[in-house]
C-alpha cells in the first residue's frame, strides 16, 4: 500500500502528458472560430506544444538527475498548470500559442521526471515491471480519455474547458508530491553542461520544427532545407561537445548499454509507425465514417482496451520470453494489427468491421510501449535514469513527428481538387496507404529486438527471482 500511493501519483503524471495529445484536437474547430485562427495558423495550436515538448525532453531528463526528480516533477506540474490556465483564458492567437508553449515545456520537464521516478523508486525486476505497467496503462487511458473529454467538455462548456480541466489536476499533483514521493537527497555534484544544453535543445527543437512543417513548406524548399541544415549543424556540435565534456548532458557511453541502444532503436520505429496510427483513426472516424467528436472519443475505447491488455500482458511475458522475445512479438502483433486495420478502411465500412484491427493494433502497441521503456532502463545506474528517460522520450517525440509528416504526405497525395463523396473515398484510400507504409516501416522494429543478446531471457528470469 505504501508503494501504491506514489505510483498512483506518478500514473497521474503519465496520464496528464498523454491527455493533451488528444484533448485539444477535437476542440480545434471551435478554437479557430472563437479565437480567430486562420486555417493556416491553426496548426500552431498543436505545433506550439509539440516543438518545445520534443526539444526540451533531453534537458528535462538530465535536470532530473542533477537537480532532483521530485523537484522537477513539481516544476513540471506547475508549468503545465500555468500553461493550461493561460490557455483557457487566452483571447487571441498569440496568447494561446504562448500558453501552449508553456504547456509543452511543462510536459518536457514532467514526462522524464515521472519516468525516472518510476524506475528509481522500484527495484529492477518484477517490482519495476509492475510499476512500469501501471505507468503505461495510465498513459494509454490518458490518450482515450483525452479524446472523450475533449468532445464532452467542448460540447457542454466550450473549448476553454479542455485547458481548465488540467489546472486542478496539476495543482493536486504538485502538492501531493511533497507528501508521497521520495525526497531529493541534494543537488548532484558537478558542473552543468551549458554548451551541451544549448546546442542539444536548439538542435532537437529545430529538427522537430523542420519535420513538423516540412510537408507544408515543401521538403526541398529553401525554408525547409535551411531548417534541417541548421538542426544538423547544432546536433553535430552537440555530439562533439558531449564526447569531450566531463559532465555531459547526454553521456554517449549510455548507448554502449545494449539494452538502452536497442530500446532507442525500437522506440524510434514505434514513433515512426504505431504512435501515428491514432491520428489516422481520428480522420477515418470523422472524415470517412462521419462521427462527431463524442462518437470519435467513444470509438477509441476499442484500441484503448487493446493497449491496456497489452500493457498488462507484457508484465507476464517478459519473465517467460525475455525482453528480446517480448519485443519481437510485440512488433509483429502491432504490424499485423495495422495491416488488418488498413484492409478494413472503407467508405461503406462500420465500426464493427474495424474492431478486430483496432484491438490487435492496440494489443501490439501496449506490448511494445511497456517493453521498450523497461528495456531502456535495464542495467542503467540510478543516477543516470533521468538522462535515459529524457533520451527515450526525445526519440519517441522526434520519431512520431517525422512519422506523422511522412505518413500525412502519403495519405493526402490524392485529395487535390476532389469534392463530395469522392473526397471520402480518396481519404479512405489515402489513410489505407499510410497504414500500409507504417506497417512496412514497423517491421524494422524486429531488427532492433534482434540486436539484444539471447541471454536477455535468462537475465530477466534471474532478476525476477532476485526481486
Amino acid at each position: 500500500m505504501r508503494s501504491l500511493i506514489p505510483l498512483v501519483l506518478l500514473g497521474l503524471g503519465s496520464m496528464i502528458t498523454a491527455l493533451d495529445f488528444t484533448i485539444v484536437y477535437v476542440a480545434l474547430p471551435e478554437i479557430a472560430r472563437d479565437v480567430g485562427f486562420s486555417p493556416y495558423s491553426l496548426q500552431w495550436v498543436v505545433s506550439a506544444y509539440a516543438v518545445p515538448f520534443g526539444g526540451f525532453l533531453l534537458l528535462g531528463g538530465r535536470l532530473s538527475d542533477m537537480v532532483g526528480r521530485r523537484r522537477m516533477f513539481v516544476l513540471g506540474m506547475l508549468l503545465y498548470g500555468v500553461g493550461s490556465l493561460l490557455g483557457g483564458l487566452a483571447a487571441s492567437p498569440g496568447l494561446l500559442i504562448g500558453a501552449r508553449a508553456v504547456q509543452g515545456l511543462g510536459g518536457a520537464v514532467l514526462m522524464p521526471a515521472t519516468l525516472a521516478l518510476v524506475v528509481t523508486m522500484f527495484d529492477e525486476g518484477p517490482a519495476r515491471n509492475r510499476a512500469m505497467t501501471v505507468w503505461a496503462v495510465c498513459g494509454a487511458s490518458g490518450l482515450s480519455l483525452g479524446a472523450l473529454l475533449g468532445g464532452l467538455l467542448t460540447a457542454v462548456f466550450g473549448w476553454p474547458a479542455v485547458f481548465f480541466v488540467n489546472v486542478p489536476l496539476t495543482a493536486a499533483g504538485a502538492v501531493a508530491a511533497f507528501a508521497v514521493l521520495t525526497s531529493d537527497t541534494g543537488r548532484r555534484v558537478g558542473r552543468f553542461d551549458l554548451p551541451g544544453a544549448l546546442t542539444g535543445t536548439a538542435g532537437i527543437t529545430g529538427l522537430v520544427f523542420a519535420i513538423a512543417h516540412g510537408a507544408e513548406w515543401g521538403w526541398t524548399s529553401a525554408g525547409a532545407m535551411a531548417s534541417f541544415a541548421a538542426a544538423a549543424a547544432l546536433l553535430a556540435a552537440f555530439l562533439t561537445i558531449e564526447a569531450r565534456s566531463r559532465n555531459p548532458l547526454m553521456p554517449l557511453r549510455l548507448l554502449g548499454n545494449r539494452h538502452t541502444s536497442a530500446a532507442a532503436g525500437a522506440i524510434l520505429v514505434y514513433g515512426l509507425t504505431l504512435q501515428c496510427v491514432p491520428y489516422f483513426l481520428t480522420l477515418h472516424f470523422q472524415d470517412v465514417l462521419g462521427y462527431d467528436a463524442m462518437q470519435s472519443g467513444l470509438a477509441f475505447l476499442g484500441p484503448t482496451l487493446g493497449i491496456t491488455a497489452g500493457n498488462l500482458i507484457s508484465e507476464r511475458l517478459i519473465p517467460r520470453l525475455g525482453l528480446r522475445g517480448t519485443l519481437t512479438l510485440s512488433v509483429l502483433v502491432g504490424v499485423a494489427g495495422t495491416v488488418v486495420l488498413a484492409l478494413s478502411l472503407s467508405v461503406g465500412g462500420s465500426y464493427g468491421g474495424l474492431l478486430a484491427g483496432l484491438v490487435c493494433f492496440g494489443l501490439g502497441a501496449g506490448l511494445s510501449f511497456n517493453t521498450m521503456f523497461i528495456l531502456g532502463s535495464t542495467g542503467v545506474a540510478p543516477g543516470e535514469q533521468g538522462a535515459v528517460s529524457g533520451l527515450s522520450s526525445t526519440v519517441l517525440q522526434a520519431g512520431s513527428s517525422a512519422g506523422l509528416a511522412v505518413l500525412v504526405a502519403v495519405a493526402d497525395r490524392d485529395l487535390t481538387g476532389l469534392t463530395g463523396e469522392a473526397v471520402r473515398a480518396a481519404t479512405a484510400n489515402g489513410l489505407r496507404s499510410a497504414l500500409f507504409v507504417a506497417a512496412a516501416i514497423g517491421v524494422a522494429g524486429v531488427l532492433a529486438a534482434l540486436t539484444l543478446p539471447r541471454a536477455t531471457r535468462r537475465s530477466s528470469e534471474s532478476e525476477m527471482v532476485r526481486g
